[in-house]
């Protein structure tokens, strides 16, 4: 038996050994926001482009664990901030992200397959990550990836067996001060090029996601 044909007859005995679990595959489209140095606050105006590829693998109709995949663009500009401190320093800046994560979903309702009826329920996750950045400027060494701490809300809705709709808003807790090329410890007396080195870090996801789920799946 081929190498494929195992991976298949194996996915099809986790599937079928109860008929609550299912297996979805989805894309989400939205924006990444920032807070820190040059943010102390979430703006709308600093939200940036974003998306993601996940798989979503529900074993019964209270959890849901979800492999995630998601990128995007955060930044910010010290210039449209109204404390006079920012204005002074009149610093911006843009960073890639990339992410890795594997959260949990508790679902409030009975997400349960059913072909006939409205289902839908609002979620919480959590769970942990890790990521990758690169910020247009860099003025000095620092490392570049690290541990991330997702968690947020979401709800979802099957509003055509198989498809069904999300939207989701979560966080990420970080343990890097440099998103925003600002961070750790002074490098200057001059404190319009410091950070503040006892906060971190953290950015945010809103994305609305479509995922399809299989009900069957054939084996070569």
């Amino acid at each position: 038996m081929s190498l494929l044909a195992s991976i298949c007859c194996f996915i099809i005995f986790l599937t079928s050994s109860a008929s609550a679990q299912k297996i979805e595959l989805g894309a989400g489209l939205g924006g990444f926001n920032y807070k820190g140095d040059i943010a102390p606050h979430l703006r709308l105006r600093f939200f940036k482009p974003g998306g993601s590829l996940f798989f979503r693998y529900n074993p019964n109709s209270a959890l849901s664990l979800r492999a995630e995949i998601a990128g995007g663009l955060i930044g910010a500009d010290d210039a449209v901030s109204n404390d006079p401190f920012q204005q002074a320093r009149n610093m911006s800046f843009r960073t890639r992200i990339i992410e890795g994560s594997a959260v949990a979903e508790y679902n409030f309702l009975d997400y349960k397959d059913r072909r006939f009826a409205v289902n839908w329920t609002p979620y919480v996750f959590g769970g942990i990550g890790i990521n990758s950045f690169k910020p247009n400027i860099v003025t000095s060494e620092y490392k570049t990836s690290g541990l991330v701490l997702p968690y947020g809300v979401g709800i979802k809705y099957q509003f055509k067996r198989p498809w069904n709709l999300g939207i989701e808003y979560g966080a990420r807790k970080t343990f890097t001060d440099y998103l925003d090329n600002l961070g750790g410890d002074p490098i200057s007396t001059d404190k319009l090029v410091q950070g503040d080195p006892s906060t971190k870090d953290s950015y945010y996801f809103l994305k609305l996601s479509v995922t399809y789920t299989f009900y069957r799946i054939f084996c070569p």
